[in-house]
């Protein structure tokens, strides 16, 4: 059944129309929700004072790191209402490389949609699992899953939404369950990730470990986590099957093409992993392999080059609202670090852990940088700003610096799950017609044990000092 006239199953490739945008839709727009952050922030700058650390340049990482002990008060620096509507233009800019990789990765899943490699392949999948529906979700989870803990994967879940949402609407789920068994699983992958090269990867280099060391504790954490979120999403999904669906709504038609084409992905994806891990790529790199996934998947897939590029220019239009959600979301951010208060949120939360026994500063830790979320979304961003303060405190305390990096792991993960500041959550769930609030409501219950299971593992790994 279309939404605000939009069908899914007549057009996989569109992004529908926000549903935000509907006359009966009670959901409140994310736009209003990030502009409440924002405005939240800016009052924060008149009410916590303004302090920072000292920095150096770290030639291992080529980032400023922060010297420890060096923080110290600076003058006041509150942002004014003015100051407050720039940072949404300044948080647009401050996110170019991500949102360069979300506009080439609705490109890209655009042209292989064009091919009709897609919707053949989501055919073919719903009509084999025709009377055993729900191991797509488990399947589902585990692809996600292995995704986020191999290469971060979250920004790019935007544009393979409107694709997950033709497959369950074929077997009877409801939107909840496509962003849940993707966006969700691939949360937890990365958050118990051995090897989350923005997340594990930095924190190793900073705390001087080899990367992808510490990887056999952190698999042996990850592989229950994944298994509960897939039962808690297999719960939801049963709960709301509805009855409008089946395979017949998705044409099957898989072709020798098509398996090239979805071949061409999976090259891509190898490519990913290949050049995160070994040559550190960022954002920018992963946005040109997406260019040239949707270039070869045209090719493959035997559109003309002016299909090709019509299906990207479609891809870019589809991917505007979550690039815009995405740099307002950074917008929060720039008003707490033009206020100057970034380093004093860092600081008192950081000092009261060198009083506590080891295992209690371990799991202090998660409960710090799970704090440190909401004005600092990003990964690579709290390691950067927190390991060269962290690390030397726990080598003070006798906590080894592998138990220190799984600490600042696990518990901003799980609270990325439901963050309003994070943009790509926000787009996701604009994409696919779920209420924030509905998130929530399933969301939290699954997140609380899960932080419970990660704070009990952190305490583990400083009891066996996992090195």
């Amino acid at each position: 059944m279309p939404f605000c006239g939009f069908d899914a199953r007549r057009s996989p490739s569109v992004t529908p129309p926000d549903p935000l945008h509907c006359p009966t839709s009670p959901m409140r727009h994310p736009l209003a929700l990030l502009s409440a952050c924002i405005l939240a922030a800016a009052v924060l700058t008149y009410v916590v004072p303004a302090g920072q650390f000292e920095r150096r340049d770290d030639p291992k990482t080529g980032r400023k790191v922060v010297v420890a002990g060096s923080y110290h008060r600076v003058d006041p620096s509150p942002v004014d209402p003015f100051e407050a509507l720039v940072a949404v233009p300044k948080g647009i800019i401050d996110a170019a490389g991500v949102l360069a990789m979300v506009f080439m990765a609705g490109a890209a899943v655009s042209v292989v949609d064009k091919t009709g490699a897609l919707r053949g392949g989501v055919g073919w999948l719903a009509t084999r699992l025709a009377r055993r529906k729900t191991l797509i979700i488990p399947a589902a989870c585990v692809v996600f899953a292995a995704a986020g803990a191999a290469q971060g994967l979250w920004e790019e879940v935007i544009a393979l939404m409107p694709v997950l949402l033709v497959l369950t609407r074929g077997v009877g789920f409801d939107p909840l369950t496509a962003v849940s068994m993707s966006l969700g699983a691939a949360g937890i992958g990365s958050t118990f990730s051995p090897m989350n090269p923005f997340g594990v990867g930095i924190a190793q280099r900073f705390a001087e470990l080899p990367i992808l060391s510490g990887w056999p504790f952190r698999l042996a954490v990850l592989v229950p986590a994944v298994a509960f979120w897939a039962w808690a999403t297999i719960r939801h999904a049963r709960q709301s099957r509805t009855t409008v669906g089946g395979p017949a709504e998705v044409p099957e038609i898989m072709t020798r093409r098509h398996g090239l084409v979805l071949a061409t992905m999976a090259a891509a994806s190898a490519t990913f992993v290949f050049g995160v891990v070994n040559f550190g790529w960022g954002f920018e790199e992963m946005a040109g392999v997406f260019l040239a996934l949707g270039l070869a998947a045209g090719v493959v897939g035997g559109l003309s080059i002016a299909g090709t590029f019509q299906a990207i220019s479609e891809g870019f239009t589809t991917m505007t609202f979550a690039a815009i959600l995405i740099g307002v979301a950074r917008g929060v951010f720039v008003v707490l670090d033009e206020g100057k208060i970034v380093d004093t949120i860092i600081n008192a939360l950081v000092t009261p852990l060198a009083q506590l026994p080891v295992a209690l500063y371990a799991m202090g830790i998660s409960v710090m940088q799970t704090l440190l979320a909401v004005p600092v979304p990003s990964s690579s961003g709290r390691v950067t700003l927190t390991l060269p303060i962290l690390v030397p405190l726990s080598d003070l305390l006798g906590l080894s610096r592998q138990a220190t990096v799984t600490a600042t792991q696990y518990g901003p993960g799980i609270v990325g799950q439901f963050l309003p500041t994070d943009g790509a959550l926000m787009a996701v769930l604009a994409v696919a017609g779920v209420r924030f609030e509905r998130w929530l409501k399933f969301c939290l219950p699954v997140c609380a044990v899960l932080f419970v299971y990660g704070l009990a593992a952190v305490a583990l790994a400083a009891f066996l000092n996992v090195q």
